[in-house]
């Protein structure tokens, strides 16, 4: 028990962000995937926290696959976020874990190119799928449909990481 309580915890830094990757994938034309939440109308990127011993890589992999279906093969990095990128949950979203409050995410950003057929985007490689619908969507259209407690993570991932695919 001892030991389960450490790893729970350490998921949630002092400052009470889970650790998460957010990710950006782009097709050749520079368009950006957007997921629709499973059973809901919002619209998110991929994302998700980090498991025992992961670096961001690594939980990148782990989430894209989780979520999206796509493997290393079908894609390439072509970049990060230099810093933590943070969000605060509204109130009704905070949570306690072993007496540690959750109040937000801290997150690593990457950007991605789809390198193989979008046909291989699959929402059925997890027990609990989180998505059931996507699309192609302009640079700007993310902003205008996240949540809004998200919107000015997506502004700074996006202004930093856009560039690479402009240039």
């Amino acid at each position: 028990m001892y030991l389960l309580i450490i790893i729970i915890n350490f998921m949630i830094d002092k400052d009470g962000y889970r650790k998460n990757v957010g990710i950006i994938l782009c097709n050749s034309e520079n368009k950006l995937l957007i997921c629709k939440r499973l059973g809901e109308k919002s619209w998110q990127f991929p994302q998700g926290g980090f498991e025992e011993n992961e670096n961001a890589e690594s939980a990148m992999f782990r989430e894209l696959f989780e979520e999206v279906g796509l493997e290393k093969s079908d894609i390439t990095i072509l970049g990060s976020t230099n810093e933590w990128l943070k969000y605060d949950l509204p109130k009704k979203y905070q949570r306690k874990t072993n007496n540690k409050l959750c109040i937000g995410q801290k997150q690593k950003w990457f950007l991605l190119r789809l390198i193989s057929d979008d046909s291989k985007i699959n929402f059925a490689n997890s027990e609990k799928p989180e998505f059931d619908s996507w699309q192609w969507v302009s640079e700007t259209k993310p902003i205008e449909i996240v949540i809004d407690f998200k919107k000015d993570v997506y502004k700074k991932a996006l202004e930093e990481l856009i560039p690479i695919i402009k240039n």
